[in-house]
């Protein structure tokens, strides 16, 4: 299924869209006729904050013909298993159980469940402890997906 990518400007306004309710915008992806929108929120994102985002986002994309036809609108939270998007998300769940999958040139793709210990800024890393008792150091141009992975 192949991705669209969003136009800066639109994500700009949908950005906005968001942050007028208290969000911020995580992820805004086109995929398989779908546009979704993740939110996230410091208390947590309620239906409400949802609802909000897409009535005013729904307005935004018909005025600005978004898209070459149908598509459906989502807009959710980032869920309990949440993507980690970036640095400021390493920083934020520092202590925290992640599922970490990469792929590197001298091992494949490789996925460890472990402690996020912390991004390391200067090696452009992430420092897990895996469950495997292993400390890995996990390049961020490698990475492929870093998720929260909370016991329940």
């Amino acid at each position: 299924m192949s991705r669209a990518i969003i136009q800066e400007d639109l994500h700009r306004e949908l950005s906005a869209l968001a942050e007028d309710v208290g969000c911020e915008l995580l992820e805004a992806e086109f995929r398989g006729g779908t546009l979704r929108l993740v939110l996230d929120h410091p208390e947590g994102v309620t239906l409400a904050h949802c609802e909000t985002v897409s009535r005013q986002a729904s307005a935004l994309l018909d005025v600005s013909d978004f898209g070459p036809g149908r598509y459906t609108l989502e807009v959710s939270s980032p869920g309990i298993d949440r993507k980690l998007y970036g640095r400021r998300d390493y920083e934020r769940f520092q202590g925290e159980r992640v599922k970490v999958t990469w792929r590197s040139p001298e091992s494949g793709k490789r996925t460890i469940v472990g402690g996020l210990e912390g991004f390391l800024a200067e090696e452009g890393a992430l420092l897990v402890d895996g469950e495997d008792g292993v400390r890995h150091e996990i390049r961020i141009n490698e990475l492929v997906d870093a998720r929260l992975d909370p016991r329940l």
